[in-house]
């Protein structure tokens, strides 16, 4: 029987590599399905998403504001800040006003985190575009390229290491979010394409239920994969890492998961941050 082919496009990072573990290495049964994956950061995937070139995409939320006619949300594989996420740091105490004015290392236009930073400081600010694993580096020498960097925002597993390069947290945004809203901050999740139809759609995110399901419950072989990605992360900060965004939220959003997300994209719409109004739709969750 011939299989059909799901290219998969998802980040090179320890929580994503542990989350797609079981078809990354034949674990499950894909049955006519045949799984090919590509890595690469979350700015790229975005951009591919943009285009329609993968059948299923890890997705920033933020963009998928623009994705919505093209594709839609998976029931599983959110990112989820709950209480924590995305930060900004510095090498010195930054006022406000201060972020306002000088320029900003951020990793991307449309991730979640540039959303979230504009929703913080409710303003558009100063920023450059650095590859996110660049950005702790950039603003501990202060420069990137010929600019000049006062602040970065930090994303990925540079939210437990940023110490490490003599930086400060001037604002966690995952947490800030949660006491504003008392609801997790919705930063990414997988989206797959339309054009699959119905039946492949509920397949297919069947089968990245059962990875992520699988992971979970073969937790030491799935840290064992995923501590390949983690970029100089030793076993516990990659365990931590990793049970930072793979946890409930990522088996299902849940009702609350949902809210966030709805909420997150209105309020970026209604202060002018997104410019137009999201449709957001979710696959049923398997039953």
């Amino acid at each position: 029987m011939s299989q059909q082919l799901i290219r998969v496009g998802h980040s090179p990072d320890p929580d994503d590599a542990f989350m797609f573990y079981a078809l990354a290495r034949d674990k499950i049964d894909t049955g006519r399905y045949r799984f090919e994956h590509l890595l690469e950061d979350i700015q790229s995937l975005n951009q591919r998403a943009a285009r329609g070139e993968l059948e299923l995409s890890a997705v920033s939320i933020h963009a998928y504001a623009y994705l919505s006619d093209r594709y839609v949300l998976c029931s599983c594989g959110a990112s989820m800040g709950d209480g924590y996420g995305p930060m900004v740091v510095a090498r010195e105490e930054l006022s406000r006003d201060q972020l306002l004015r000088g320029r900003i290392a951020v990793p991307g236009e449309l991730t979640s985190a540039f959303l979230a930073l504009h929703l913080y400081l409710e303003d558009r600010f100063p920023y450059v575009v650095v590859p996110f694993d660049r950005i702790l580096e950039a603003v501990a020498q202060g420069r990137w390229q010929q600019h000049k960097i006062a602040a970065g925002l930090i994303i990925h597993e540079g939210q437990l290491t940023y110490a490490q390069h003599g930086l400060h947290c001037l604002v966690d945004l995952g947490q800030w979010w949660k006491e504003r809203t008392g609801l997790p901050l919705p930063l990414g999740g997988n989206a797959l394409r339309r054009d699959l139809g119905e039946q492949t759609i509920r397949e297919v995110n069947r089968l990245l239920h059962e990875s992520i399901r699988y992971a979970l419950e073969h937790r030491q072989e799935a840290l064992a994969y995923a501590l390949d990605f983690g970029r100089g992360l030793d076993e516990r900060t990659n365990d931590q890492f990793v049970g930072m965004y793979v946890n409930q939220w990522t088996l299902d959003w849940g009702p609350e998961g949902r809210r966030a997300v709805e909420l997150f994209l209105e309020e970026g719409y209604r202060r002018g941050f997104i410019h137009q109004r999201p449709q957001v739709e979710f696959v049923p969750s398997p039953q």
